[in-house]
C-alpha cells in the first residue's frame, strides 16, 4: 500500500526535466507536453533482478559470500541483529571503476544519476547452450540494435545467457573442470572495447559470476571497462522476465567508503 502523497511523489521523480532518456522511453506512456517539462513516465511492475543472497550461493572463490553471526536474540534481548561477515563480490553486485584500477572510484563515489538507466537485454541463450564458454561479440550488438534500435545513451547493456537457472547448483553455475577452469558466458573484451568507443554506455550486467567468460585468465573485459570509470553487474537474475528494450533499471546500492564492489538490489521498471 502506498502512503498518501507516495504516487504524486513516484510521478514527480520520474517526470523530471532530461530523466531516463532515449530508448527507456519507449518503455514509458510518454509524450512531450513541451520544451520545459516532459510529461509523467509510468511503469507497470518491478522485476526483482536479483538473487537472494546466501552463504550457499555460487562465488568465484569457492567461499561463502556471507556469513551471518546472531548477535542479539529477540526472546533473551528485546530486538534482533546479526554481524555480517561479507565478500564484497558476492552474489548480485556490483564492480565499481576502483576494483580494476589504482585510482578509480570506489562504491561511494558513484553518482546516483548513474544508477537508474535504460535496461538493454542482449538475448545470447541459443549460442551460450551451444558454447558454454559464449562471448557476447560486436556481432550481437549490432543485430541486437537491427531489431530494437540504437542502444539508449548512458544504458546498462546485460547478457542474458540463461545461466541465472543454473544459481541453484554450484557446480552447473561455475562450470569448474577437473582442471579448476571455470565455463561460463561473458562479454568479449571487443565487444566491450566497441561499446566504449561506439556507444555511450554506463554499464555491463551478465547473469554469470563475471564479465568475462569463465575461461578468461586475464580479465581483459574488466581491465577495459571499469578503468574507464564504468561500472558492471554480475549473477544478475530474471532477465528473462523484463523486455529487450524498454525498462529502465535501478540499483539499489550500499553506499560503502572506498568498497571496491557491493551487493546491490536491482529493480527493473516495466
Amino acid at each position: 500500500m502506498c502512503v498518501p502523497g507516495c504516487q504524486e511523489a513516484v510521478r514527480a521523480a520520474l517526470s523530471r526535466r532530461g530523466f531516463f532518456k532515449g530508448a527507456a522511453v519507449a518503455g514509458f506512456a510518454a509524450a512531450a507536453v513541451g520544451p520545459a517539462e516532459a510529461a509523467p513516465r509510468r511503469f507497470k511492475a518491478a522485476v526483482d533482478l536479483t538473487h537472494t543472497m546466501s552463504p550457499a550461493f555460487p562465488t568465484f572463490f569457492g567461499v561463502p559470500g556471507i556469513e551471518l553471526q546472531k548477535q542479539f536474540d529477540f526472546k533473551k534481548d528485546g530486538f534482533n541483529l546479526n554481524w555480517w561477515r561479507i565478500v564484497e563480490h558476492a552474489g548480485t553486485h556490483l564492480d565499481a571503476p576502483l576494483h580494476f584500477s589504482e585510482n578509480g572510484k570506489a562504491v561511494e563515489a558513484i553518482a546516483a544519476s548513474e544508477l537508474v538507466v535504460p535496461l538493454a537485454v542482449v538475448d545470447v541463450r541459443a549460442q551460450a547452450a551451444r558454447n558454454a564458454d559464449y562471448l557476447v561479440s560486436v556481432a550481437d550488438l549490432r543485430a541486437y540494435e537491427k531489431k530494437h534500435r540504437r542502444l539508449p545513451d548512458n544504458c546498462c547493456v546485460a547478457m542474458l545467457s540463461g545461466w541465472a537457472t543454473h544459481a541453484g547448483d554450484a557446480a552447473k553455475y561455475t562450470g569448474k573442470d577437473a582442471a579448476g577452469s571455470f565455463h561460463f558466458p561473458g562479454f568479449a573484451p571487443e565487444a566491450a572495447e566497441w561499446l566504449m568507443k561506439e556507444r555511450k554506455v554506463m554499464g555491463l550486467a551478465v547473469d554469470t559470476l563475471s564479465l568475462d567468460n569463465g575461461a578468461s585468465k586475464d580479465f581483459r573485459t574488466h581491465r577495459l571497462w571499469l578503468p574507464s570509470g564504468r561500472w558492471g553487474l554480475e549473477n544478475v537474475a530474471n532477465l528473462d522476465k523484463v523486455p529487450a528494450s524498454g525498462a529502465t533499471l535501478v540499483v539499489g546500492l550500499a553506499k560503502v567508503k572506498d568498497a571496491t564492489g557491493a551487493p546491490a538490489r536491482l529493480l527493473a521498471l516495466v
